[in-house]
């Protein structure tokens, strides 16, 4: 039987005080948040490469904690380091000559990160390879792109939940999706930026074959929602009423093939994640999450 997972992307925000901590400081942020949700986004170990030969990985006393303060059900979906998915290395100008990234799709880099979550390996969710945009200087043609991804899914270990985010529009093809089909593998459907709406996206997707998936709720305009915010995220600042019904009608539908769904809710999607959420599940018709701590 197929199950659904709703969380946000990170959780250490002090203003969602009252909807879903007990307190704005001095409190274990996780141990809070995992009382009231059952799975999360972590994408602070995605930013991991700073130049040439500079590279970081999750410190093990870090993934630790974290494994120690969530209950043994609730699961993680973590972006790999950008150290694996990124082609080349940032530009500081755009004069700058592109410098090709040597760990570009390695699997021998991707292991040690693997081997950093070991303390957390009970707990994993599915772990996503974010792909920025790739114009034609950096990756001449998909078919190149497919080939370095199809030999890197088939290094991975195959009990892994591997999802693939692609900014590309025009890579969203048959192609790409029969590749992921082969491998086991599944899109991450991110609803922002300038990217498809997801529920388009997933007709052309047809059955993959895979047993899960990934919706990530982003939004059109990150510095535009951090302008309006200020910030803080305890409020729905422009809300997206038609758009979370082709959310949960899309959730509804993958749900009925007797697939995995893990959504992951943005703050610059709507302006506060977890009334977001909220939404979410009045649509769904599902019961609300669990209080915080203390209440």
């Amino acid at each position: 039987m197929s199950a659904l997972r709703i969380g946000t992307c990170s959780w250490k925000y002090p203003s969602w005080k009252g909807l879903v901590y007990s307190a704005g400081n001095g409190i274990n942020y996780l141990e809070e948040y995992a009382a009231k949700y059952d799975t999360v986004e972590i994408d602070q170990w995605f930013w991991s490469l700073h130049g040439e030969g500079k590279i970081s990985l999750p410190r093990a006393e870090t993934v630790r904690e974290y494994a120690s303060v969530v209950p043994p059900d609730f699961r993680f979906t973590i972006k790999v380091p950008n150290s694996v998915t990124l082609s080349h290395f940032h530009q500081k100008s755009k004069k700058d000559a592109l410098v090709e990234n040597p760990d570009f799709l390695s699997i021998e880099l991707f292991h040690r990160f693997l081997d950093t979550l070991e303390p957390m390996r009970g707990l994993l969710g599915p772990l996503m390879l974010q792909f920025e945009y790739l114009n034609r200087q950096k990756i001449p043609a998909q078919s190149l792109f497919l080939d370095r991804l199809g030999t890197f899914l088939e290094a991975c270990p195959a009990e892994l939940r591997i999802g693939i985010e692609s900014r590309n529009p025009n890579y969203l093809n048959r192609a790409y999706f029969d590749l992921l089909a082969e491998h086991g593998a599944h899109h991450v459907f991110l609803q922002g930026y300038y990217m498809p709406p997801i529920w388009e996206v997933s007709g052309r997707s047809g059955e993959t074959g895979a047993d899960v998936s990934v919706i990530r709720l982003h939004g059109p305009d990150r510095k535009g929602m951090e302008e309006r915010s200020g910030e803080i995220w305890d409020h729905i600042i422009e809300a997206r009423d038609e758009e979370l019904q082709s959310v949960a009608a899309l959730v509804k539908g993958i749900l009925s093939r007797g697939v995995d769904v893990f959504l992951n809710v943005n703050n610059h999607y709507e302006g506060s994640a977890p009334l977001t959420i909220q939404r979410i599940r009045e649509l769904l018709g599902i019961e609300p999450a669990k209080h915080f701590l203390g209440q």
